[in-house]
């Protein structure tokens, strides 16, 4: 029985605590108010561009990275690209690929519009791909090529359909051209575009419309753009994007420090200690779709050494990427796990990763039957001293990056010969195999599609872009296969079985990707940049860009004690 009173004592006492704290609660002061930033429409940002800008059209701006950028603002394309490089509509509502991936049926968005009001039909496509069509020396040779053999046809205002002389997966690539006004401009050709008055008040139907550009001197140092109200994903919450135009990324970071600017498009290795040093000023890497990479002629009669796996990647494990990256750019690169990008849809993580290794590199050497001699100088099974003449871009990074990889190579042994020649003749080279190893960066921009087939594939290696000559028959069944299967869960599969087989043989040397660095205030909030495949891509999600400016006293509520 006294058992009993002692537990009902101890609730009692509980409950009269629990009543003095709410009592307690009840009579203190007012609840703190925790205030949350909320997206407010308004306001206007400057950027600060590097170079000139020349005409603000997507046409023309295929050299120019100002008119990229600025383009990517004012015009819309059918299909863009997410941060893995897969395909989501634009322009394009939706479409559907028949059974043989032969034909793309394209719906177009109902509510997109130009920036003059009229709709946005079937028949701008129509025009602009007529644009590319044309015999004009102002489109890529291979992209005229391309399109000429595509035939389009408009079943309504805002369905077409895009026909194939074959099967070709990768063809949504070819959908991300800008689209251009045919009511405007539809009489025009190419050629009559090039100084016509559209190229400096563009209309087109992107989340931007230009309003004016700046002056000085009688040369054009900017231009304002300011949202627009009828966008199809919805009016943008910034109102006014403006860019200024400065000589270099120096100069443009110097105007961002003046407070003369909020963004800068682009801050240099050089500039980039500087600029993580200051307060406010957000920095958003991104991997370029740059790949420097060491081409090996694996079909060279006159140097048999690059015939042997086991000797390719020897130099391989001999060589220091992080060494390359940390000295040449200052720490911003990406090593590269093969010839596809990482965090790209078709790249395969399960490999292990190359590494520095010079031990591994004597290993494999003396396994495939390579000795040195007293003076340290690799000797080939044959007796021949180990010799290898590296072809490099006259510049400065380049020599700079070639200087290291001699310095590497020769650490096992090798005599390495640095072939320093104008990039216009380290081309004519490499398309006529007359090398033995070549230093050399691969632009792979605006192909979020991997696609290795033209780099790696046997029908390439004598006339094509395979300057290795690799010839593995496997892998370039999967690379054929994988570009001709519109399923991408196979296409997946066909480029891991290709990655494999290329990390067995090692035909080249993927070294690194070079990285993007975007500077902008931190005011400026929901900024997500991911992988980019132009620079231009850090506004695919301009349109959700806010200031923040505002906030809400009601959203977390939390009372005092």
């Amino acid at each position: 029985m006294r058992r009993f009173r002692w537990q009902l004592l101890i609730v009692l006492l509980t409950g009269l605590v629990v009543g003095l704290i709410l009592i307690f609660q009840r009579t203190s002061s007012s609840p703190v108010v925790e205030s949350t930033p909320n997206p407010v429409s308004g306001g206007s940002f400057t950027e600060a561009l590097v170079g000139d800008i020349m005409r603000l059209n997507p046409a023309f701006d295929r050299f120019n990275q100002p008119d990229r950028d600025i383009d990517r603002l004012i015009f819309s394309s059918l299909v863009k690209f997410d941060s893995r490089g897969l395909p989501v509509g634009d322009l394009a509502a939706d479409w559907d690929v028949s059974s043989d991936g032969t034909r793309y049926v394209i719906n177009l968005r109902e509510n997109a519009v130009w920036h003059d009001g009229t709709p946005l039909t079937s028949q701008d496509v129509l025009y602009t791909v007529s644009l590319l069509q044309s015999d004009s020396n102002l489109v890529a040779e291979d992209l005229r090529t391309f399109w000429q053999l595509v035939h389009v046809e408009a079943f309504s205002d805002l369905s077409l359909e895009f026909s194939l002389p074959n099967s070709f997966a990768p063809f949504l690539d070819y959908l991300t051209f800008q689209i251009l006004p045919s009511h405007l401009l539809g009489n025009l050709s190419l050629n009559e575009l090039v100084d016509h008055p559209f190229n400096l008040a563009p209309i087109g139907s992107g989340p931007y419309r230009f309003r004016e550009f700046h002056l000085a001197d009688g040369k054009i140092d900017g231009v304002s753009l300011g949202s627009f109200e009828y966008y199809y994903l919805g009016r943008p919450f910034i109102d006014e994007i403006n860019f200024k135009l400065f000589p270099d990324a120096h100069a443009a970071l110097q105007a961002y420090l003046s407070d003369e600017v909020d963004a800068v498009a682009r801050i240099d290795h050089a500039d980039l200690e500087t600029a993580l040093n200051q307060p406010g000023l957000d920095i958003h890497s991104s991997r370029l779709p740059r790949l420097t990479m060491v081409f090996l002629n694996t079909q060279n009669l006159t140097q048999p050494l690059l015939q042997s796996a086991d000797f390719r990647k020897a130099l391989m494990a001999a060589t220091n990427r992080q060494a390359i990256i940390d000295e040449v750019f200052t720490s911003q690169a990406v090593p590269a796990l093969g010839p596809i990008m990482p965090g790209n849809w078709a790249f395969y993580d399960g490999l292990e990763p190359y590494r520095y290794d010079v031990d591994l590199a004597r290993q494999l050497l003396a396994g495939a039957g390579y000795s040195w001699s007293e003076a340290g100088q690799l000797m080939t099974p044959g007796g021949a001293q180990a010799s290898l003449t590296l072809l490099v871009q006259d510049d400065q990074i380049h020599n700079q990056m070639a200087t290291i990889l001699a310095e590497n190579w020769a650490s096992i042994g090798i005599e390495v010969v640095l072939d320093v020649r104008p990039y216009a003749e380290l081309m004519t080279s490499l398309e006529s195999r007359a090398y033995e190893a070549a230093l050399v960066d691969i632009d792979l921009s605006n192909s979020p599609d991997p696609d290795p087939y033209p780099f790696w594939a046997e029908s390439q290696a004598e006339a094509g872009q395979n300057y290795s000559q690799w010839r593995n028959t496997t892998a370039s069944e999967y690379l054929e296969q994988a570009r001709t299967q519109p399923d991408i869960a196979l296409r997946v599969r066909l480029y891991r079985n290709f990655q494999i087989l290329f990390a067995e043989d090692m035909p080249s040397l993927p070294l690194f990707y070079t990285v993007f660095n975007y500077g902008m205030k931190n005011a400026i909030k929901n900024v997500s940049i991911g992988p980019v495949y132009d620079p231009a891509d850090r506004f695919n999600a301009v349109n959700t860009w806010y200031i923040l400016s505002d906030t809400t006293p009601s959203q977390t509520i939390t009372p005092t004690e």
